[in-house]
């Protein structure tokens, strides 16, 4: 132990007598440095101060010029000065031990104010993707996302400059990895959910608030969670389903919709004469055209069925409003009731009729002709 102080103690003196004998042998040179140092450090003082500046007038919002501002207004300090002294002190016939002490600090202080500026950018594109996500459904898992890009970086940040400095990190990089798989195989299904979670933050398939369908099931997010969804159904119990089974889905996010489509099938009897089926479409269009939220799209017959013929009106209710589309469809269903009957078109119902063959094999009616014997 105190050889090891003593062996310091040399080490000192010996800087002390070099850096003095440098100062007092280069002294012209070092006021020359010294000022151009101070030269970059006030130039990178006043980016920061731009970018401070800068934020205070974009104000927090999630865009990328309030995003750059917020990197440039966490520049550090001690990165300055260190940035300073490495740029100048070659200029300054600086002692190998001096420039080698000034190395090792603007290594430590380049990387970790590199994390320090991705943290933010990373952060901040988050921020910018979400929205107003992180005040409502998912401000949990955006502090899950903050820690996990923090802890990264740094531990990056670590790793690098142990590695500049001449350490041997293969070994810790290893371990790591290592690490890093046993975790995730215990925490698989965590782990899914999370990443499911953070599907939803960037994808954004629902919102809270979206009326939804999915499975068979319908309706209303509630909740959106780490690991689950809660949704309000439409009668009325709260289904709970795992961020990722419910992205396995079919999702139908029925608040987006920008119309509702209607499809009315009709069936009229045989007998409907053809004049009347030709100009039949034209009717329908009438009928939907006097709705004020329906606009027409198509009516044709279709379909020869076994009992009668098949038209098919098609048109739109441009309103996402359930109500307004079960409004105007029976509006239009009424009214088209209403037509068939002022132009004598009857409806078909399902029917089959019976034809009985004589010896000879002729077809004769199951009952007597008109006018001819009972």
């Amino acid at each position: 132990m105190a050889a090891t102080t003593s062996n310091f103690a040399q080490r000192s003196g010996a800087l002390a007598s070099e850096a003095q004998a440098w100062i007092s042998g280069n002294l012209v040179g070092i006021l020359v440095a010294a000022a151009i140092g101070i030269a970059i450090a006030l130039a990178m003082l006043a980016i920061r101060s731009l970018g401070c500046k800068l934020l205070v007038r974009v104000g927090t919002d999630p865009h990328w010029p309030a995003l750059f501002a917020r990197a440039l207004a966490k520049t550090k300090i001690y990165f300055i000065v260190l940035t300073s002294a490495q740029l100048v002190a070659g200029h300054a016939d600086t002692p190998p031990a001096l420039m080698e002490f000034i190395h090792f600090g603007f290594v430590i202080a380049a990387f970790l104010q590199a994390a320090i500026w991705a943290r933010e950018l990373i952060l901040g594109y988050i921020a910018r993707r979400t929205g107003d996500e992180e005040q409502s459904t998912l401000a949990s898992a955006i502090g899950i996302i903050r820690l996990l890009v923090t802890v990264t970086l740094f531990a990056i940040a670590i790793i690098l400059i142990l590695d500049n400095l001449g350490v041997n990190v293969t070994g810790l990089i290893a371990g790591l990895g290592i690490g890093g798989i046993a975790i995730g195989l215990a925490a698989q299904g965590i782990f899914s959910d999370l990443f499911a979670a953070l599907s939803i933050i960037f994808d954004k398939p629902f919102r809270r608030g979206d009326a939804i369908t999915f499975d068979q099931h319908s309706g209303t997010v509630e909740r959106i969670g780490l690991k689950s969804t809660r949704i309000r159904s439409v009668n009325g119990e709260e289904l709970i389903v795992s961020n990722a089974e419910l992205l396995k889905s079919r999702l139908q996010n029925m608040t987006r919709l920008e119309h509702r489509r209607a499809q009315i099938p009709l069936s009229l009897v045989y007998q409907t004469p053809t004049e009347q089926l030709a100009a039949l479409p034209a009717e329908l269009k009438a009928i939907v055209d006097r709705q004020p939220e329906a606009k027409f799209d198509r009516a044709h017959l279709v379909k020869f069925a076994p009992s009668s013929l098949d038209f098919e009106l098609v048109f739109h209710v441009e309103s996402r409003s359930l109500e307004d589309f079960l409004a105007a469809r029976e509006a239009v269903m009424l009214d088209i009731l209403r037509r068939l009957a002022e132009l004598d078109i009857q409806l078909a119902y399902p029917s089959q009729a019976s034809f009985t063959a004589a010896p000879d094999g002729r077809l004769i009616m199951p009952y007597p002709p008109e006018g001819g014997p009972d």
